[in-house]
């Protein structure tokens, strides 16, 4: 099911943006001009080191001294921002990754930045990381199609976690995120007191049980091609190459990174500190990371090795430049991973291929009425997809059987806040009307629960057009005429069955929108 490419309209001036990464080992900006094309260009980077890993991933909490020192950086960069005239509450996303999410006090980290800054942390978690890595590859697999004609392994090995994406030319087959990064590994070793080469042994068996995970399955992976991203990757690919590293791909061969990271890790990280002038939390996770990517490597018979001069920054300012709306290619890739949740749990895919067919359609058609953006069209295309998988457990009750499947399951790119939107617009496609009695719907502020009772009115009528299952409605045209809403077919006998389901299955819409509905065939208009 391809979707088109809503493009959002262009801007009048260029207009300066910024990002800000909060790792855990460095806090880091990127600052962009968004042209009046909605193309980026870049402007300028800053890293500064801290030390949130060191405090998380071992007492679990960041201590007082930490934030400050976040504090501090973070200060800097705010007033770096007012140089350039970013307004810093609406031109700049700050995120943050594992070494605040893990943190016991990472409410009171946020708050503390909040009061000093005005920077508001957002939750950013596995899929929206998967969702920008995949922004970020997309160029270099269009632009060499040869070179990742099969399967390719895109790895990054950040301080906390290594995050993975297994791609079938430009779909996603497979994307995971494990507890395993370079400075989580480091303390690891260190937590264990263990001599060098005990050290190594560790650090070996614990990669290599996160690539046999790969493998888990009737289906493993074959890849022939691993796209190297991080920061430790790409000073190894130039000191390897004695290339710039100017935003091309740098090829490798595994036999070159793997002789290089013997040499680095050979090296104590104070030396290395001193030697590639680095500074020393870069040098602790150099090695690590390193050995990581060439284990990958090596034990999934990958010889080829392309660093790419991407990051998570660059996917989340691409999402800024679409006015945070999604691309039609991230969009096409929830759907495909929509319909494969679909079919594990034995959907009518025709049917709901149908239903969103038919649910997309009035959405598109009634936007002047219910004003929602692009991005929460796709939402309610996964929930039209995915409405009916309940069945798979009970056909009673189904809808809230959905509504738990979904709410228990990944989707590409989808954050575990939108995934559950997606579950709860399923769970209205029938049975009772949104109510202050449903735990799940009560809990979202207004905005949220507007949006679901919309998109779940619009689900009930495109539901109501297939209720047959024999997908016999195909084109249809929505109008709204004063206080009703026109829904005309053509080319069918005998709507009644379809107007008495819209009858029943129309009052959300109604009590939402506050207009009538009516379905006719084109030659004549039957009130409903």
């Amino acid at each position: 099911m391809p979707t088109t490419d809503m493009q959002p309209e262009p801007l009048t001036q260029p207009r300066l943006v910024a990002v800000v990464d909060i790792g855990s080992t460095s806090v880091r900006m990127q600052i962009a001009e968004i042209q009046p094309d909605r193309t980026v260009r870049r402007i300028e980077s800053f890293s500064q080191a801290v030390s949130l890993g060191d405090d998380t991933f071992i007492k679990r909490v960041i201590d007082h001294e930490t934030i400050e020192d976040c504090v501090h950086v973070l200060s800097s960069y705010r007033d770096k921002l007012t140089e350039y005239g970013i307004d810093h509450r609406k031109d700049v996303r700050v995120v943050a990754t594992s070494g605040l999410s893990e943190a016991s006090n990472k409410l009171t980290f946020r708050d503390r930045i909040f009061v000093a800054t005005g920077f508001d942390i957002e939750p950013f978690d596995e899929a929206e990381l998967h969702r920008v890595t995949y922004l970020g590859v997309l160029p270099f697999l269009f632009e060499h199609p040869k070179k990742f004609s099969g399967q390719t392994l895109v790895l990054e090995v950040g301080g906390g976690t290594s995050e993975v994406l297994l791609l079938d030319k430009q779909d996603v087959q497979f994307a995971r995120t494990f507890p395993m990064g370079a400075l989580r590994l480091r303390k690891m070793i260190e937590a264990y007191d263990a001599p060098l080469i005990a050290s190594r042994s560790l650090m070996e068996a614990r990669i290599s049980r996160t690539v046999a995970q790969l493998a888990e399955g009737s289906d493993p992976p074959r890849p022939n091609a691993l796209i190297a991203m991080g920061g430790d990757v790409r000073f190894a690919a130039r000191e390897i190459s004695q290339q710039p590293g100017d935003g091309s791909l740098i090829q490798l061969n595994l036999k070159d990174v793997r002789a290089f990271t013997e040499t680095i890790l050979s090296m104590t990280p104070a030396t290395i500190a001193a030697r590639y002038h680095m500074s020393l939390p870069d040098a602790l996770s150099l090695g690590p990371a390193l050995l990581t990517q060439t284990m990958y490597a090596s034990e999934l018979g990958i010889k080829d090795i392309y660093v790419v001069d991407t990051n998570m920054r660059d996917g989340l300012i691409q999402e800024i430049a679409r006015g945070n709306d999604w691309s039609a290619a991230v969009r096409d890739q929830m759907v495909k991973s929509g319909l494969r949740l679909g079919r594990k749990f034995c959907f009518d895919e025709d049917h709901a291929r149908h239903v969103a067919r038919l649910a997309t359609s009035l959405f598109d058609q009634l936007v002047p009425l219910h004003r929602l953006s692009a991005r929460q069209r796709s939402t309610l295309e996964l929930a039209a997809l995915l409405h009916d998988v309940g069945r798979f457990i009970s056909v009673r009750s189904r809808h809230k059987h959905s509504m738990y499947l979904i709410q228990n399951s990944e989707l590409f790119g989808i954050s575990r806040r939108e995934l559950g939107t997606v579950a709860l617009v399923a769970r209205y496609y029938r049975g009772a009307n949104p109510s202050s009695r449903h735990a799940a719907y009560t809990r979202l502020d207004r905005d949220q629960r507007l949006l679901v009772s919309k998109l779940a009115s619009i689900l009930r009528l495109a539901k109501s057009l297939d209720v047959a299952r024999r997908q016999r409605i195909d084109q249809i045209q929505a109008r709204v005429l004063g206080n009703k809403l026109l829904i005309e077919v053509a080319d069918v006998e005998n709507l009644t069955v379809e107007q008495l389901e819209l009858k029943q299955n129309g009052k959300l819409f109604e009590s939402i929108f506050g207009k009538r509905l009516e379905l006719a065939q084109k030659s004549d208009t039957v009130a409903i």
